[in-house]
């Protein structure tokens, strides 16, 4: 809780991503057969929740763009690669908010995303899951968010023809994030 200048109090609370109890989850055609699902579980971030106005709650998450896992050694190989993420020059994806509308306990939250450093507008449909004390007295929120993007869109152009006619990697992607945070100050 913060005081403003003119000595209202706001309901502003400060919940930090918790990286153990967060998944950021990403899912893309290969072969245009299946979907090969992935994860980054290097994941930082602060939620600025503001209890009286929502919309003027915010978001900022930063992802380690190396902690990419497809469960192939060789497939995170080529995507920590300059074919895809090129982690050596961009080493971190970043969201950060723009605007945020709610619903009930469904947010629409619009921002910036940032990949080998491109960024765009994308929007996150999110839902609050609710908030509980943990058995060690810490008190925890969860969220759940969705997006789509065009991963061609953020400079992640790679791929390769299929002789029978399509590609190996799909242009659209799928992501998820299932994020749980602590109550305390910004990080």
């Amino acid at each position: 809780m913060a005081t403003s200048s003119q000595g209202v109090t706001e309901q502003v609370r400060v919940w930090n991503i918790d990286p153990a109890h967060t998944q950021v989850e990403f899912g893309v055609r290969h072969l245009m057969l299946s979907t090969v699902k992935g994860r980054f579980p290097g994941v930082a971030g602060t939620v600025r929740l503001d209890q009286d106005d929502p919309s003027r709650s915010s978001v900022k998450v930063e992802i380690d763009a190396s902690s990419i896992d497809t469960r192939n050694a060789d497939r995170d190989a080529h995507l920590r690669s300059g074919d895809f993420f090129d982690v050596e020059n961009h080493p971190t994806i970043r969201f950060e908010s723009r605007e945020v509308e709610i619903s009930d306990d469904r947010y629409r939250v619009g921002g910036e995303l940032t990949i080998r450093g491109v960024s765009r507008p994308v929007v996150l449909r999110v839902e609050r899951l609710g908030e509980v004390v943990d058995p060690w007295g810490y008190e925890r929120i969860g969220f759940h968010a969705e997006t789509r993007i065009n991963r061609k869109d953020f400079g992640l152009t790679w791929n390769q023809l299929l002789e029978a006619g399509g590609v190996t990697v799909g242009e659209e992607v799928q992501i998820s994030l299932d994020i749980q945070a602590v109550a305390g100050e910004e990080a």
